[in-house]
């Protein structure tokens, strides 16, 4: 992950290495008199919805599968999201300019809304609709997985990033700092975390399975779209 701007700031302006081994007396009021920083990171997830409404060709049309000589017979429709607030209490020293700031960060893993689609040429309660329904639910799982992973990589991230520790800046900036950091640094990197999931869900939708759902509840699925295709 890269160095952050107002971290390397404060480096140059207390002497880096010296200054953290002989601690000037500002540095001395913020990291023994300040609270200390914290983060807090949380997870959730808000449930699922099945739509039986739209016909499979809509939905092959939406993940454009029918460019590799697939059929989407249902689909698992979600974004991982992510929402922080940022705060904490500041100690300012005039001699020096500067200023630093205790980080409280609280940051939010969620998915939007999970709706589950399929096609309705296949009733509830069929073979063929349990078979795809089912097969929608290995791509649930996989989601809820992937938060949980997002969640403990992010999570670590930011108790190191912190350590308790405060941040210093030039007066009047450690809290737009804090800030852009959340913002820009850390947004890009939960949603660089989201994005890993997608290879094991592109594993669940691997050609292999779809031979099988083809043979499915005796051949039921594939009669249904031979019908369908007339």
């Amino acid at each position: 992950m890269k160095h952050w701007l107002a971290f390397a700031m404060l480096l140059a302006a207390f002497g880096g290495a010296q200054a953290a081994a002989q601690r000037t007396p500002f540095q001395i009021r913020c990291e023994d008199t300040i609270t200390k920083s914290v983060s807090v990171l949380k997870a959730q997830q808000e449930g699922y919805t099945v739509n039986n409404q739209l016909p499979y060709r809509a939905l092959t049309t939406r993940t454009g599968s029918s460019n590799r000589g697939m059929q989407t017979l249902g689909l698992t429709v979600t974004q991982g999201m992510h929402k922080a607030l940022v705060g904490g209490p500041i100690l300012q020293d005039p001699a020096s300019g500067y200023e630093c700031i205790a980080p409280k960060v609280d940051i939010q893993l969620y998915y939007a809304p999970v709706r589950i689609y399929v096609g309705n040429e296949f009733a509830p309660g069929t073979c063929a609709y349990q078979e795809i329904l089912a097969h929608e639910m290995r791509h649930l799982k996989a989601h809820m997985d992937n938060l949980a992973r997002v969640q403990k990589v992010v999570g670590d991230a930011l108790n190191k990033r912190f350590a308790g520790q405060p941040m210093y800046a030039p007066s009047g900036t450690a809290m737009s700092a804090l800030q852009h950091e959340i913002s820009s640094t850390w947004f890009n990197f939960i949603r660089d975390e989201f994005e890993k999931g997608k290879a094991d869900q592109e594993k669940i939708d691997s050609p292999e399975e779809y031979a099988r759902l083809g043979k499915a509840c005796n051949g039921e699925i594939a009669q249904i779209l031979a019908r369908r295709r007339k």
